[in-house]
């Protein structure tokens, strides 16, 4: 008997009639109400842990194929705005905030930056961490990540 899912694990859908695809209002209640809204931090400590849970378990092994699974599983649009030895910023451009309202004190897509770092982390032979500096919700006109390699 299995104890842990992995990424394999969640290709495996059955359902007949509703198919693979949930809308994105679900996935926006689950993360802006029910976690970000519900939980101590915004959920901050939660997202965090899960994102990056995630990154590590994606079957990818670069920064090419980390941006191209953003895509194709619909996170957003990503692409390198710049890069050096130091640090990696890339911007998500249809990120799913898009389109909600505008709250300047907020930044909400903690999530997709851990997602990144862990993936990043992954890939890379060296520790990273990834926090948001841009967000739709905050009035930007793309959500943006800045990685900082540690080491």
């Amino acid at each position: 008997m299995k104890e842990k899912f992995t990424y394999d694990d969640m290709k495996l859908i059955t359902r007949d009639k509703l198919g693979n695809q949930v809308p994105l209002e679900l996935f926006r209640m689950i993360r802006l109400i029910g976690m970000h809204q519900a939980l101590p931090m915004e959920g901050k400590g939660t997202t965090v842990t899960i994102g990056r849970k995630i990154g590590e378990s994606l079957p990818v092994t670069s920064i090419e194929d980390i941006l191209g699974f953003f895509e194709s599983f619909q996170i957003g649009i990503p692409s390198i705005v710049s890069q050096d030895e130091n640090k990696l910023r890339i911007a998500v451009e249809d990120c799913f905030c898009k389109g909600l309202p505008v709250m300047e004190e907020k930044m909400v897509c903690d999530l997709e930056g851990a997602i990144l770092e862990g993936a990043i982390n992954k890939v890379s032979n060296r520790k990273v961490t990834v926090r948001e500096v841009k967000c739709n919700v905050h009035g930007d006109e793309r959500c943006e990540y800045e990685a900082r390699f540690l080491s």
